[in-house]
């Protein structure tokens, strides 16, 4: 399984308190046993290529695939996923390989563009994509439709923690929506907790917002449709 970095604890604490008491499930924290490297960009696919003998065309490694595989002849677990919603890889290996992946990989992308981003920028291009995070857009407060993952639930499924209550999600449609807004002003940007106001009344919240690199800020807020008529 793979997740959030900083809800770590709580998965654990979830998956601890559902763990059968026969002993027939174990459990492994990975932790810092993994260090990751992502790589991003239209020109990602090919960069992987020049680093594995594995196929790694769109037909043989399509998104959200979780692949074992060398690369730069270190042993991997790559995933195709990213953050910034573009073609990307996630890249983990062990402490003591993670150097040499990333020096094969600024090698290996020089005449490609190759260039750093770092943690700030990418939660701003994630923004652009709705991409939800933990902590703001994903808490336990919301349901699986609330937060937008209503495709992750396969509900055709004959049982399985929260069913039913995923099921009564389904009917109503929930309380509340996620929804992504591109903000009209170019001298503030939207920090997140800002009210949203409509005819008068507080229909919802900014959940997180800022820069867009295309031009104007963004957010992502949450709202309540039954307030707005719509």
């Amino acid at each position: 399984m793979w997740g959030s970095s900083q809800a770590q604890i709580y998965h654990m604490r979830w998956f601890e308190a559902q763990q059968p008491a026969d002993g027939s499930v174990r459990l492994h924290r990975f932790d810092m046993g993994l260090g990751g490297l992502s790589i991003a960009g239209p020109r990602s696919r090919e960069l992987l290529a020049r680093l594995t003998d594995e196929d790694v065309s769109p037909t043989a490694f399509r998104f959200m695939d979780h692949r074992q595989m060398e690369v730069a002849n270190c042993p991997a677990l790559v995933n195709r996923v990213t953050y910034t919603g573009d073609l990307g890889y996630e890249i983990w290996v062990a402490p003591e390989y993670q150097r040499r992946l990333y020096e094969r990989i600024c090698a290996a992308g020089q005449d490609l563009g190759l260039v750093h981003f770092g943690m700030r920028a990418l939660l701003l291009l994630r923004l652009e994509k709705n991409f939800p995070t933990w902590y703001r857009e994903l808490r336990p407060i919301y349901g699986a439709f609330e937060a937008g993952l209503d495709r992750f639930v396969d509900l055709s499924k004959p049982d399985f923690i929260g069913r039913e209550a995923a099921l009564a999600e389904k009917a109503t449609g929930g309380k509340l929506r996620r929804i992504s807004f591109a903000v009209d002003a170019l001298d503030a940007d939207v920090l997140g907790d800002e009210p949203i106001w409509h005819d008068g009344n507080v229909i919802g919240w900014i959940t997180s917002g800022g820069y867009g690199h295309y031009g104007r800020p963004v957010a992502c807020p949450r709202i309540r449709p039954c307030d707005t008529g719509r």
